[in-house]
């Protein structure tokens, strides 16, 4: 208990954040353009904070001797290209088409502001919550919602069958020392790297449209300098602390520090988002995706070690994730529930 007190005297400073963005939400919600402004700032922190172990948690975990801001500068360029690029083919939409069936609000809520705030605290609590559902339920239909459901669960099952079926192959190559998977620093460096670029673009394509649900859909020129420079802004803090507490949702994993286990992984989990992005242009959790690509790999690894010990700890770290994405989604239901 006395553990308890002195953790939540540590967090005055955190919980007086929260209470001062409520306070300001409960002010501004009647005002449309500074609500607008000020759902856009807040979710755009909370989302890229708690997203960043899906995307960025593998690259910083394997890349912890790397200066901050050469990763920053690396991460922050694809970034900006993605967007830019986003913004020029889609007539000023940067969140590629995933808002097309959720419309900007003509009106905002304490209710429709308080999701990102909500986030803010889940992610200070190392929970891997999908940012979609508790951002965009609040501002979408039934029939929307129930879209990014079925979307979703499917893009767990599969994510979760694919970590199997390939950790179970790369194992069986692994210790068959096959020369494909032979460690040469210099060449998995430049492999990360790619396959850092290409998820994080994915990452984009799709999760944007949970930040830029507040915003018009179609950007002008100096909106999305705005956007971009914020979402740099972001980035940089998120590189000083490397990811934050919620990065122990990776680090806890098996050899996520091995910069080939965190490159496959990386380029697995962009393959499977793009195959959902090109499917249709519903929003869905990536958050849950990422989770399903990670519980198979934990239970390849472990049926492939053929040791019963680590069995159990594979099965609590699985479900442990699935009750900490669960508990943001039972959150997200609810405020799109109260709204409605």
């Amino acid at each position: 208990m006395e553990k308890v007190f002195e953790r939540l005297k540590n967090e005055t400073w955190f919980f007086a954040l929260i209470a001062a963005l409520i306070a300001v939400s409960y002010i501004v919600f009647p005002y449309k353009q500074i609500a607008m402004w000020f759902g856009f700032a807040v979710a755009g922190y909370s989302s890229i904070a708690n997203d960043s172990i899906q995307t960025l948690g593998t690259f910083l975990s394997s890349n912890k001797t790397v200066r901050r801001v050469i990763l920053w500068i690396f991460i922050a360029g694809i970034l900006v290209l993605t967007n830019v690029f986003g913004w020029i083919v889609n007539n000023g939409d940067i969140a590629y088409g995933r808002l097309s069936s959720i419309p900007q609000p003509d009106v905002f809520t304490f209710a429709t502001l308080s999701g990102p705030i909500i986030l803010i605290v889940l992610t200070r609590f190392r929970m891997p919550v999908s940012t979609t559902f508790l951002i965009l339920s609040a501002l979408s239909s039934t029939v929307v919602i129930q879209g990014m459901l079925i979307k979703t669960l499917f893009g767990y099952s599969i994510a979760f069958i694919s970590a199997i079926v390939l950790w179970t192959v790369l194992s069986f190559l692994y210790h068959h020392e096959f020369p494909v998977l032979k460690y040469n620093k210099k060449r998995w460096r430049v492999f990360q790297a790619c396959s850092t670029a290409f998820l994080w673009s994915m990452w984009l394509m799709q999760d944007t449209a949970n930040v830029a649900v507040f915003l018009p859909r179609s950007l002008s020129l100096m909106q999305l300098m705005m956007v971009v420079s914020y979402f740099v802004i972001i980035l940089a803090f998120l590189m000083f602390f490397r990811g934050g507490k919620i990065q122990v949702v990776v680090t806890e994993k098996t050899d996520l520090t091995d910069i080939r286990a965190a490159t496959i992984i990386d380029l697995c989990y962009g393959l499977v988002l793009l195959v959902f992005k090109v499917w249709n242009s519903l929003p869905m959790s990536t958050t849950w995706v990422f989770l399903g690509l990670l519980a198979g790999r934990e239970i390849a690894l472990t049926l492939f070690s053929k040791n019963p010990k680590p069995y159990k700890k594979t099965a609590n770290l699985v479900f442990k994730d699935i009750i900490r994405a669960g508990v943001g989604l039972l959150i997200s239901l609810i405020i799109a529930i109260f709204i409605m």
